[in-house]
C-alpha cells in the first residue's frame, strides 16, 4: 500500500517551511490568526492562486487590517489583494466587490450554480488551473472552513470526500481537518510546538471495520469504528509521527496551539 505523507509546514515561517506548493481559499468565517502567514506561503511558492469564496472577501477586507494595527488599513488591503473572488455572490458587500475590482482582482460570478458550495467552486478553479501540474499538485489550504453554521461545516467536510485525490486542509483558529483516503497508509508528521496534543480519527463517510494506528496515546489495532459505537475523539498525540491504516476513509483532526505572535505563528 502506497504511503501518503502529511505535514503542517504551512504553519511555519516561509524560511523554515519545506518547499511545498500551496493554494489558499478564504471562506466567510473569522480569519485564523495565521492567515497572513498562509498568504505569504502562496506568494513565495506560486502566485495567482489566493482565492476568496464569495463573502470571504469581506473577511479579508475587514479583518486583515486588524492583524496590523500600526499600519494603514488601505495599505494592508492593497498588499493582501485576492487574485480571484468566486462564488454565487450572495454574501460579498458591494463596496468590497468594487474595491477589489478596482485593484484588478478577477471576479467569477457563478450564481447560476446552486448545486455546489462556494468552496467547491474555488477548488474546481484550482484543480483546473495550469499551475496545478500533474507532476506536482498543489495542496489547498481553506481558512474559515470551520465554525459558524453547522450546515456550512458539513458542506465543507463533504468537499473533502468529493475530491479525495486532492490534498485539502480545512483550517480554523483552533484546529485543522484533513481526509485520509483508505487507499493509502498515512504518515502524519507533527510539529509539537504548533500542533496537538488533542486529535481525533472520525469515520464520517462509512464505518471502519479495521483501523490501526501508531503514535497515539490510545492506539487502535484492527479496531472497528462507527457512529453509534466507538469513535476515536479526544485522543492525544505522543510523538512526532503518527501512522494510520484503515479500510475506510477517515477524517483526521488535530488542535492548533495558541502561540506568542512574535514567535512561530504571525498575527
Amino acid at each position: 500500500m502506497e504511503v501518503m505523507s502529511h505535514s503542517s509546514s504551512f504553519l511555519l515561517p516561509a524560511d523554515e517551511a519545506s518547499a511545498k506548493r500551496y493554494a489558499l481559499i478564504v471562506l466567510n468565517q473569522n480569519l485564523p490568526r495565521f492567515t497572513p502567514l498562509l498568504w505569504e506561503h502562496v506568494l513565495e511558492i506560486i502566485a495567482k492562486l489566493r482565492l476568496c469564496a464569495d463573502g470571504g472577501a469581506n473577511r479579508i477586507y475587514d479583518e486583515l487590517p486588524l492583524f496590523f494595527p500600526r499600519e494603514d488599513a488601505l495599505l494592508i488591503r492593497n498588499r493582501y489583494k485576492p487574485d480571484v473572488i468566486k462564488g454565487d455572490m450572495d454574501s460579498i458587500r458591494p463596496d468590497v466587490l468594487h474595491f477589489y475590482l478596482s485593484l484588478g482582482t478577477k471576479v467569477i460570478d457563478e450564481s447560476h450554480d446552486q448545486d455546489t458550495t462556494d468552496l467547491d467552486k474555488c477548488i474546481l478553479f484550482i484543480r483546473d488551473s495550469p499551475l496545478n501540474q500533474e507532476s506536482s499538485k498543489l495542496q489547498i489550504l481553506a481558512t474559515g472552513a470551520l465554525g459558524g453554521r453547522f450546515d456550512h461545516e458539513a458542506g465543507n467536510l463533504n468537499v473533502l470526500y468529493r475530491y479525495p485525490d486532492t490534498k485539502i486542509t480545512l483550517l480554523s483558529d483552533d484546529c485543522l481537518i484533513q481526509l485520509l483516503p483508505k487507499i493509502h497508509r498515512h504518515e502524519i508528521h507533527i510539529q509539537p510546538s504548533l500542533l496537538g496534543p488533542h486529535c481525533g480519527l472520525i469515520p464520517i463517510g462509512a464505518p471502519s471495520a479495521k483501523t490501526t494506528t501508531t503514535g497515539l496515546q490510545w492506539d487502535l489495532t484492527d479496531t472497528e469504528m462507527r457512529f453509534g459505537g466507538l469513535v476515536s475523539t479526544s485522543n492525544l498525540v505522543k510523538g512526532e509521527k503518527i501512522t494510520v491504516e484503515s479500510d475506510s476513509d477517515l477524517l483526521w483532526t488535530i488542535s492548533i496551539k495558541k502561540q506568542d505572535p512574535n514567535k512561530t505563528l504571525r498575527s
